[in-house]
This record gives C-alpha cells, sequence and structure tokens, in this order.
C-alpha cells in the first residue's frame, strides 16, 4: 500500500510525510465549521495526548536511534555524551527562538505575549505559538527519513513512518487549539480555519531541511536525532504541559490532561514498536 513512498527518494519521503503532518493540522483546524467553541477539559485532554505522543517520539524514534548510532560510529566520543550534545543543543536552540519569536499561548491575554515586541494582532500571536511547536515537529520526520537513508541498522523507513504518523495524530488537536479559539474571539469560519491550518506549513520546510542535512553530513546523524528529541521535549515541557494543565471547572481539569498526556504516550509508543 505504501510502496510507493518507500520508492521516493529520502528527501521526497520526508516532503510527503509533513505534507501529511501539514494536512492533519488542516483537518484539526476544519473543527471550526462545526463548532464555535470547544471545552477546555477537551482542551486539555487533546494537548495532554499531543505531549505524550512528542514524549514517546522523542525517546523511540529519536535519542535510542542516536544513541545506537553513535555507538555504532564509534570515534572519540561516547555514544552517550553525542547524545547528550545533541539533547541540550536542541532545547537551547528552541529556548533562543522561544525569546525572540514573538507569540501567545492559549487562554492568555496579549499583554502577556512572549518574544521581542511587536504590535502583531492577538490572532497572529496565537498561530506563531503553534508554529513554533511544529518546528521541532516537521525537522524530526526530516531528520527520520533522511537517518534511514544513511543504511545504518538504527534507522528505517518504517520508523520514520511511524513518527510521522505519531506527529500527525497530536497535530489534528493543535489545529483545532488555534482555530476554535480564532472563532470564538469573532473571526469567521473560513478565516478561523485559515490561520489554523497555516500553522502548521512550517513543517514540510522544516522536514526538508532536516533530511537534506543529515543526507549532506552523515556524521551529524547522531547529533541531528538528539536535537530533534531536545527541540521536542522543550516545546513540552516549556508549553504543552503547562496549557494543558490550565485549570477548568473543578479539579479533574489537571486529571483529564494527565490521562491524554498517558495515552499519547502510549499510542506513540505502539506505533514506533509496532512499525519501527
Amino acid at each position: 500500500m505504501l510502496d510507493w513512498l518507500y520508492a521516493l527518494p529520502p528527501v521526497l519521503q520526508a516532503l510527503a510525510a509533513t505534507i501529511f503532518t501539514w494536512a492533519l493540522t488542516a483537518l484539526g483546524a476544519g473543527l471550526v465549521f462545526f463548532f464555535r467553541s470547544i471545552n477546555r477539559k477537551v482542551l486539555n485532554a487533546m494537548l495532554g495526548f499531543a505531549a505524550g505522543v512528542m514524549i514517546a517520539a522523542s525517546f523511540w524514534s529519536l535519542l535510542a536511534p542516536a544513541i545506537e548510532m553513535a555507538e555504532e560510529a564509534g570515534g572519540a566520543v561516547p555514544a552517550w555524551l553525542t547524545a547528550a550534545i545533541g539533547f541540550i543543543s536542541g532545547g537551547a536552540f528552541l529556548y533562543i527562538v522561544d525569546r525572540l519569536l514573538p507569540h501567545l499561548h492559549l487562554g492568555l491575554d496579549k499583554s502577556k505575549s512572549e518574544g521581542i515586541k511587536t504590535s502583531w494582532q492577538r490572532s497572529i500571536l496565537l498561530v506563531m505559538a503553534i508554529t513554533l511547536h511544529n518546528i521541532p515537529e516537521g525537522l524530526a520526520v526530516g531528520v527520520a527519513f533522511g537517518a534511514a537513508a544513511s543504511g545504518l541498522p538504527a534507522a528505517s523507513v518504517a520508523g520514520a513512518l511511524a513518527l510521522a504518523i505519531g506527529i500527525g495524530l497530536q497535530n489534528f488537536p493543535e489545529g483545532a487549539a488555534v482555530s476554535i479559539p480564532l472563532r470564538r474571539e469573532g473571526f469567521s469560519r473560513l478565516k478561523a480555519f485559515a490561520y489554523g491550518q497555516a500553522s502548521g506549513i512550517v513543517e514540510p520546510f522544516a522536514g526538508v531541511l532536516g533530511a537534506v542535512a543529515v543526507m549532506s553530513m552523515r556524521p551529524i546523524l547522531p547529533y541531528a536525532l538528539a536535537f530533534a528529541a531536545g527541540a521536542m521535549i522543550y516545546v513540552v515541557v516549556e508549553e504543552l504541559i503547562p496549557e494543558a494543565q490550565q485549570a477548568g471547572k473543578g479539579n479533574s481539569s489537571t486529571d483529564i490532561s494527565s490521562i491524554g498526556c498517558m495515552l499519547g504516550f502510549t499510542v506513540m509508543m505502539i506505533l514506533d514498536v509496532a512499525l519501527g
């Protein structure tokens, strides 16, 4: 069924996979045509699910293969140090981007926007916050497909495909998390949808960039995989989990987000182990 994907060059595989993840973002944003608002507990569960997927993907699809590749390559740098350098670098990169890129987290007033101060509208700032999530996600998928082309046993097209499916699944609630709040703020359904799907458009660009980079410079493969893992974990800890823990009515809101996180982790773990 997916023979056509396996037949493509790695860069086109990464492009096709990240177009899929973008399409899932658009599909989630399309919920705005059916709903004007979203229950806070439902949103928390969806964001928790997204966090769980990203945590599981960071280990099974990125960090574990990075360590295995570093061990196979040998060299003066120990495998654990290679993974540590890449992981910390990924988190540091997102920290810098987070401090520079103007964005606003869900449920907050515009006065609490982060990054360089700007006169951008609240809607643009909300989209930029989700876009910030999608940079490491697209990069991770691209790096995974580029790594699969290396011929090393630790990486495979099936594993990269599992990662893309997991990222796509958690992109669905992210698209809805942008478009539906915009609709509630008075945007037309079409405009809210346009902003929601636009938050994922960065993924194909990041995916192609990641695939090209690791194919051009094979020695950086373990570092690149660990880098993507660090960037994803930074997003989870700094943004997704705090947003998912925002209080709804009653104390069960955080319980629901925690359950969502556990389910997301389990789904991604099953995908990666079964397909990878």
